[in-house]
Order: C-alpha cells, then structure tokens, then sequence
C-alpha cells in the first residue's frame, strides 16, 4: 500500500509530497519516497520500547499505561516547581494540553526555542519580523542569504524545494538566475555551493551585519579594510547583489543565535533588511529545527500570550527568559520534578543541569529511548506524530500544516498520554 503526500516529521520544512509505502500483512513502513536521508529514518523508525518502564534500583520494570500515567500526574501535582520542558517533537494539540497542566499545577513549561531559536524570538519582540512563506521565497526569490546556518546537513531538501534547485513561477530559469550567498565561520557544504562565500571570524557576524547596513546606507567611506575576517571590497560586492536584487530572502541559523550577541545579533539583522526594504523587497527568517518547535512557539503564545519559558508559580503566566527558561531553573536546582515531551534534554544541557535532573523524579515521554532515559523514573512510549499519529504542526514558515497517520499501532498518541494525565490531576484537585 503507498500513501502519498504525507508530511515528514523530521525538520521544520515539513515537507508534504513523502510517499510511503507499507506493508499490508506487518502494517510497517518498508519505503519512503522523495523524503530525505533524515526524513527516511524517521519513517522507518527503529527500535521502540514495547509498553512504559519504571526504575527500580539499578534496573528497569515494564509497567502499564495506566500505571505509569497515574505516576506522572501524581509527581507533577506532588512537586513545589514541577517543570515541563520539551514540546517541539509533539503535535499542537498535545502542546495545548501541555500548557493546560503548567497552569494547573503552577508550573513552569518550556520548549526547546530556549536553548536554539529563543534569541530569534526576543529579536523579532523588539523589531518585528518581515517574513513571508517558503512559497514566496521559491517563486520570487532571484537573492537568496544564508546565513550562520548549512541546510544541505541540517534541512536538506530546503535548497531542492525553496531556493537553489526550486523553479520559480517569476524567474525564467531560477538555477541559472537565483543567487545564492552564504555567510558562515567555516566552508560548510552550502558553502560549496554558493555564488558567494563571506566566512566570518568567529563571533564577528554583528560586525560584519553593522558595515553591510553602513554601506546600504551610502556610508561606504566608513568601513575599514576588513571586518572580522571579511574585506571591504567582499562586503561591497555582497551589499551590490542585496541592492540589485528584486527579491531577497535571508536564512539565519544558530550561527547567529547561539554566539555572543544571541538576540542582538538577529535584530542587527533583520534591520539590516528593514535597510535593504528601503530599496528592494527583501525577507528573513528563522531556520526551524525541529519539526514543530515552531509550532510549539504559536500555541504558547496564542494560549498565554507568550512564547516559550512561562512560570504559572504566581497563578497567572509570567515570562522572563534567563529566569524562567528551563536550563536557568535546573541549574538553580529550583525544579523538583520535571516532565519531558518530545525531547532530550540530556543531550543537549550543560552538565550541571543534566546533575540536577539525575536527582529529581523525570517522566519522559517519547518514542524511542535515548540520552534522557537515563535520568527518567518512568519513561512512555508514545507514537510519533506523522508516522502513527495524526495532528497539526507549523512549519519553519509559520504555515500550519495537518500531518498524516501512515501505519496503525497500539502506541497511545502524546495527546492521549497527556489528556488522561491532565484529566486524573483535575479529579485530585477537585477531592
């Protein structure tokens, strides 16, 4: 059986032409089309826990839903500063769900833009964000930036579908007449690619940001011979393509986000765009990791009016990134119990956090097993959303998009798993 125009739930361009082919006696996926590598395999999966497991001493007991939902809404409403931290690997409406609990039980919920994108958030608060779709980009698009980021590793069909390789309904031949620059610390594989490579010393992209909007400004005269690495004579000549460009289009990524600067470093961007607007059409915008972090970011913010890092302690949403983001609150040890959703902290926080979620009671929710299990008193398999669970997520656009199920399992969606648990913490509160 083939199902087509599936939606890969593997990176924040969700594409939406996947055709998967299953077998019909094992209900397994045994081919995915037009997905990429990374895409594949998350189609194709791998080994899965079989039902929820609880730590006891040094070894692991399998246990029931039930048992294991009980646990996880007891030690949530047991916690003083219960923390829920992940919700960029899940589907909006378990996101909803999510944000209900944090309220409930005063907690502090939080998603994975704080240690990525979250700098991109806070930039966008200060100025704006004059974005567009991947759609526009691909049709329009004849300058296309990217910048601190290496889609052919990270994103690999963007380049295919939106930018380098896209034909475009208002360019007569887009391969040919679509420039592509790239603005890096190192020569990346995109890099390779490009029709201009700007490597930038690192920790001088807001450097080098600062001359380009001198130049566009007409203030050439005030640039010196070179800018963290880059020469004059490059930054005019890249400045050049910007200005004569009908419609441009930058994509940032944690190049940008996560050195010194962080915020300031997208907001020097995007007014460099707001300078360029002056002259031409230009956009900038975000390249989203994860499938639904965007997604994540939306429902926060249309539920509490903020989008991510949110403490529910004071009984009404407060918001204060580098309070009330997860990695500051493990490693002030204020949290005593957190609760994991489609993510893995463990491989990805510093090691005093990481120390800190080893001491507290840890529920995690997803898939597969992984670094966070280590650290977990129970841990549920749930299906994963575009494989064999249905629900909607945004892409790195803002588009939200419905995902399919592919293949039928016995896997209880994040969804499921997170309504049962919210339903027993009402009951309790209520006795």
């Amino acid at each position: 059986m083939i199902v087509k125009d599936a939606v890969c739930p593997f990176c924040g361009c969700l594409c939406d032409d996947i055709e998967v082919e299953v077998e019909v006696e094992s209900g397994r996926v045994v081919g995915v089309t037009n997905a990429c590598d990374l895409g594949a395999t998350k189609f194709l999966g791998g080994e899965r826990l079989k039902t929820p497991i609880r730590r006891e001493g040094k070894t692991w007991k399998d246990i029931s839903y039930d048992e294991a939902i009980r646990y996880a809404a007891e030690m949530l409403l047991d916690a003083e500063r219960p923390l829920l931290y992940g919700w960029s690997g899940t589907h909006g409406e378990a996101q909803c769900v999510g944000v209900h609990m944090a309220e409930l039980v005063r907690g502090v919920i939080d998603n994975t833009s704080s240690v990525c994108h979250g700098p991109s958030v806070l930039a966008i608060q200060e100025v704006g964000h004059p974005g567009c779709t991947l759609g526009v980009v691909k049709n329009r698009a004849d300058v296309v930036i990217y910048w601190g980021s290496n889609p052919i590793d990270a994103h690999p069909r963007h380049l295919s579908r939106y930018t380098c390789y896209a034909e475009g309904f208002f360019l007569e031949n887009s391969f040919r007449d679509r420039k592509v620059i790239v603005v890096d610390v190192r020569k990346t594989r995109t890099a390779n690619i490009a029709d201009e490579f700007v490597m930038v010393r690192p920790g001088g992209d807001y450097a080098v940001l600062s001359a380009l909007r001198a130049i566009v400004r007409g203030k050439t005269d005030t640039i010196p011979p070179t800018v963290a690495g880059v020469t004059r004579d490059q930054l005019i000549r890249v400045a050049d393509l910007c200005l004569n460009a009908k419609f441009g289009a930058v994509y940032f990524g944690l190049g940008l986000t996560m050195i010194p600067g962080k915020n300031k470093n997208v907001r020097n961007a995007i007014e460099l765009v707001t300078e360029l607007n002056r002259h031409t059409k230009f956009t900038i915008s975000a390249m989203r990791g994860h499938y639904n972090v965007y997604g994540s970011n939306e429902v926060n913010t249309w539920m509490t009016g903020y989008p991510f890092a949110i403490d529910f302690s004071r009984g009404i949403a407060f918001y204060n990134p580098g309070e009330t983001t997860a990695v500051d609150i493990l490693a002030r040890k204020e949290c005593d119990a957190a609760l994991i959703v489609g993510s893995d902290p463990a491989a990805h926080f510093p090691r005093k956090c990481i120390e800190h979620l080893a001491e507290i009671p840890v529920v995690q929710l997803d898939p597969y097993p992984n670094a966070t299990t280590a650290f977990c008193s129970v841990q549920i398999p749930v299906a994963v959303t575009g494989v064999d669970a249905e629900g909607t997520a945004y892409r790195m656009d803002g588009v939200p998009i419905r995902t399919k199920k592919v293949v039928s399992s016995d896997y209880l969606s994040d969804e499921d798993v997170l309504t049962r648990m919210y339903v027993l913490m009402q009951e309790a509160l209520k006795r």
